[in-house]
């Protein structure tokens, strides 16, 4: 079974272009604080504290904000090893620092071997260096050549910061809204009358589910998104918060309530800016990854996109 493993690591080493020679065996949400007005999507991500309920509600806060990940793990799929599984290490041991691309502790052999000594390859002292690579999850330990020092997977990002990386590529957006009564100057609801609200059009970008992988410092990771809640500030004073992308509106549903996303003004807009309601939702995300044996869940809080509608009072008319 050793000789399996030696050869197993060989064949991982040399195909990734290093040399070597065998020698005897001697561990908060993030925010989008500023979002493109013309598209919706994120430009800025800092960390915040978690997302508030409804007025009067505790409203359903969803998964935590979990996990950052080690950067340094093991995975020893690529040699056929399966036990131990993939998994984070330590990144620095007695027998140096761990190196992700290479599956081992690393450390120079000191002193360096004599010119003509096999684990030069050919090479001569001095170009390039000769390093150890003690793998203890199979006790090998080898010397590996190489031109520059193999990567320290722990100066290297975290899976989470991978993960982020993903996210980017996902270019999450704010929702497009739709609402009943329609925005504009020639559009007017009423007040005590059941508005409507809606994402308009959706689709991966501005809902969900999305996924990504991305790779960075020997890590790779894939996330998957999807918005968990749209918090809807009505312009009144008052939020409601939808768990799902809402009914559109239809003329036949005349006086009906939303089935799962709607609100009702008790006053009308007169006196607010532009004599109309600023009408803004904002969508609340959760991701979560997978990757270098680890997982973990992003919050992302702060995608957002207003409009404006006109309430105005019933007039009763008596002759």
């Amino acid at each position: 079974m050793r000789g399996i493993l030696i050869r197993l690591l060989l064949t991982a080493l040399s195909a990734a272009g290093f040399s070597v020679l065998v020698h005897a065996p001697s561990y908060a949400d993030t925010v989008c604080s500023q979002t493109d007005p013309a598209t919706g999507e994120c430009l800025i991500w800092i960390e915040v504290p978690g997302t508030p309920g409804t007025p009067g509600e505790p409203g359903d806060d969803g998964p935590q904000d979990t996990g950052n990940g080690a950067a340094c793990y093991w995975d020893g799929t690529s040699q056929g090893i399966t036990k131990p599984p993939p998994g984070p290490v330590p990144c620095s041991s007695p027998a140096g620092y761990w190196s992700n691309s290479y599956h081992c502790y690393i450390s120079p052999v000191e002193p360096q071997p004599p010119a003509g000594d096999p684990s030069w390859q050919g090479h001569e002292p001095g170009d390039g260096a000769v390093y150890n690579c003690y793998q203890p999850q199979t006790g090998l330990l080898i010397t590996v050549w190489s031109q520059d020092p193999p990567p320290d997977s722990g100066t290297g990002p975290t899976p989470r910061e991978v993960a982020q990386i993903a996210i980017e590529q996902m270019h999450l957006s704010a929702i497009n809204i739709g609402i009943a009564p329609e925005p504009g100057p020639d559009s007017i609801g009423l007040v005590g009358m059941p508005v409507w609200m809606w994402a308009k059009n959706p689709n991966a970008h501005t809902v969900g589910p999305i996924t990504e992988s991305a790779s960075a410092g020997g890590i790779t990771v894939t996330a998957t998104a999807t918005v968990l809640d749209i918090t809807w500030d009505m312009g009144d004073g008052t939020e409601v918060v939808c768990n799902t992308a809402g009914t559109p509106y239809k003329p036949e549903f005349g006086r009906k309530d939303s089935p799962d996303c709607g609100h009702t003004y008790r006053k009308s807009s007169a006196g607010q800016t532009d004599d109309a309601y600023t009408v803004t939702a904002t969508s609340s995300w959760v991701i979560t990854w997978s990757g270098a044996g680890q997982t973990g869940t992003i919050r992302l809080d702060g995608l957002n996109r207003s409009t404006q509608i006109r309430i105005g009072e019933a007039q009763v008319l008596v002759n």
